[in-house]
């Protein structure tokens, strides 16, 4: 990271004249403000501080504080009212997605001007124009004027053309969430690129894990004024004391526990017939999604995904158990066959990752070529409602290593096992709230199974 300060904020402050009636702002106008007819608002006030080059800066605050004034400020879309920003480079700002597009215009005319109003010359464009329309992923829709766009396409574009421009400083106002989850995932995957290569990013957003990961500082903002500034961790527990207005609780650091053992329990059953394997109208067609890895080992040749009735099911209530179905022909001979399954967010947070060895189930020693094998996973969804992505990940390890795996410590035991590939990419699980009880039974990501205790003392 360079100790070049990229965006120096000094004063800065946003007045607003509140008028009671229309015509109190033509009588300030006609007395030239020999009286005052309005009341003054701040959004803003006195804020001052710096960013350095490829630092990443969270702005969080509750609703009406002031982060979106202060983004427009930077952006150069507003002006501030007292104090000055000093920005190096150049800004991309995705504050309203597709705010700026001409709807009369294609896909490509609005990413030619675009490109333009960031400063970009046409043979800029040119150059960057096909990483754009394959980020955007928009089919011949480039071609056809965005008017007719869905409202998931406009936002795509906007978001590729505005991300995709090697910006200095790129500015992002609650629009982590666009498109489906694949795009999301590709979307943060492309921030943490530009972060890497050296790109100052700021976002705004009230996903606090969002601010979490990307910040190394942050900036709580509270009725337009700097309530702190620093680590994430801290600015996240500050925001949230604001909305109970009670002092922060310090968080104890709590005993290590042994993490010898990784294993949970240990199955009985041998490998056989796995008695209800879904019938052959279940099975997904992956031929699109994405394989990482080595693929003439191994031949995955069949994912389902089903529900406790043993249907092909792609939503689910919070709570239900869903069943991964996999089955794979060994290309040549290997050694211990393992099956995995990923549960990602649309943050591209892997939420959930186990293989077949976690349970230490009973296995075939070698795989030899030309047999064929299949596992069952299955899993209680107790995930907050929204969408993820699923992984289906295939590994080996040697029957000595195996067998003494849960003897192994952690470290130990991923050293021992050789991944072989990975299909990203192969479909969706949509949770949704359940249909009766508490509609909204936790917060965060997972439920962790736990109980809870009352007592009253006279």
């Amino acid at each position: 990271m360079s100790s070049e300060v990229i965006l120096k904020v000094e004063n800065v402050g946003k007045r607003y004249e509140i008028y009671e009636a229309p015509h109190h702002r033509l009588l300030q106008t006609l007395l030239r403000g020999k009286k005052q007819f309005y009341k003054e608002f701040w959004a803003l006030k006195d804020l001052s501080f710096e960013v350095k080059k490829g630092e990443c800066l969270g702005i969080i605050g509750r609703n009406g504080c002031g982060k979106s004034t202060l983004l427009q400020i930077i952006a150069g879309t507003l002006a501030s009212t007292t104090g000055s920003v000093s920005v190096t480079g150049k800004v991309a700002a995705l504050l309203e997605l597709g705010s700026g597009f001409n709807p009369e215009f294609t896909g490509r005319e609005n990413v030619y001007m675009n490109g333009a109003i960031m400063g970009l010359s046409r043979t800029e464009i040119e150059q960057k124009f096909d990483e754009i329309a394959a980020f955007a992923d928009i089919g011949e829709f480039i071609e056809q004027p965005v008017k007719i766009y869905s409202s998931g396409m406009m936002v795509r574009l906007a978001f590729a053309a505005a991300i995709n421009v090697d910006p200095n400083i790129l500015i992002i106002d609650e629009a982590l969430s666009v498109g489906d989850v694949f795009f999301q995932q590709k979307c943060h995957a492309r921030i943490e690129e530009l972060i890497s290569n050296g790109t100052t990013v700021i976002i705004v957003s009230h996903d606090m894990p969002s601010i979490e990961k990307y910040s190394d500082n942050v900036l709580l903002i509270d009725q337009g004024q700097m309530l702190f500034w620093g680590q994430p961790n801290e600015a996240v527990n500050r925001y949230y004391a604001l909305f109970f207005d009670k002092p922060l609780n310090t968080v104890r650091d709590l005993p290590s526990s042994d993490a010898n053992c990784v294993c949970e329990n240990i199955s009985s059953e041998s490998y056989g017939v796995i008695h209800d394997w879904p019938s052959s109208d279940a099975f997904l067609d992956f031929s699109r999604a994405i394989f990482i890895g080595n693929m003439k080992m191994v031949k995955c040749r069949k994912i389902a995904v089903c529900n406790q009735a043993g249907q092909s099911c792609d939503s689910f209530q919070i709570g239900e158990t869903v069943s991964f179905f996999t089955e794979f022909e060994a290309l040549e001979n290997i050694d211990v066959p393992i099956s995995g399954v990923d549960i990602i967010n649309s943050l591209n947070l892997v939420l959930h990752s186990k293989g077949t060895m976690h349970h230490l189930l009973k296995a075939p020693p070698v795989l030899k070529k030309g047999q064929i094998v299949r596992f069952k996973q299955t899993l209680k969804l107790s995930l907050a409602p929204g969408d993820y992505s699923f992984v289906v990940a295939f590994a080996t390890m040697k029957a000595e290593h195996y067998e003494h795996a849960c003897e192994m410590s952690a470290s130990s035991l991923i050293s021992k096992i050789n991944p072989v590939f990975r299909i990203n990419q192969i479909g969706i699980i949509r949770i949704q709230e359940k249909k009766d009880g508490l509609r909204l039974p936790f917060h965060g990501f997972i439920d962790l199974e736990g109980n809870a205790a009352c007592e009253l003392i006279v």
